[in-house]
């Protein structure tokens, strides 16, 4: 898989990347980032996510674990497998936290692992400012 042409790698045409695949927890999401100032994408399947991620260039990726097409592991493993999408965070937003769930996230290589239940939008705004504004200039 390699980046469509057209614009530069360092070139971000969003701030986060939601896949998500539930239309209400996808819009409360949104609209909470959106109302604190972020440039929101919103795929609702794993094959999209992936493919969102390579044309949209995201700062941050807020990825469910359990999506259609593509789970949210599959789509991971793509996205670390890929030079063009490899070093964006990725945190994973999901309905389940048994250990071993969490544990396979971070190994594929999420930075992050955040219940739903426990996440409030104003909090998911708040875990990912530090990686949109990181590689801010």
């Amino acid at each position: 898989m390699t980046r469509r042409p057209g614009r530069p790698p360092s070139e971000p045409h969003v701030d986060v990347l939601l896949v998500e695949d539930d239309p209400a927890v996808s819009l409360m999401y949104q609209t909470r980032l959106e109302a604190d100032g972020y440039r929101v994408g919103v795929a609702a399947d794993g094959q999209q996510g992936i493919d969102l991620a390579l044309s949209l260039n995201p700062r941050v990726i807020v990825l469910d674990v359990q999506l259609p097409r593509r789970d949210g592991f599959e789509v991971l493993s793509v996205l670390r497998g890929d030079a063009a999408t490899r070093a964006i965070p990725v945190v994973l937003l999901s309905n389940f936290g048994d250990g071993s769930i969490v544990a396979r996230g971070l190994e594929l290589g999420a930075e992050q692992f955040l219940l739903k239940v426990h996440t409030t939008p104003a909090e998911l705004s708040a875990e990912v400012e530090p990686w949109v504004h990181d590689g801010s200039t």
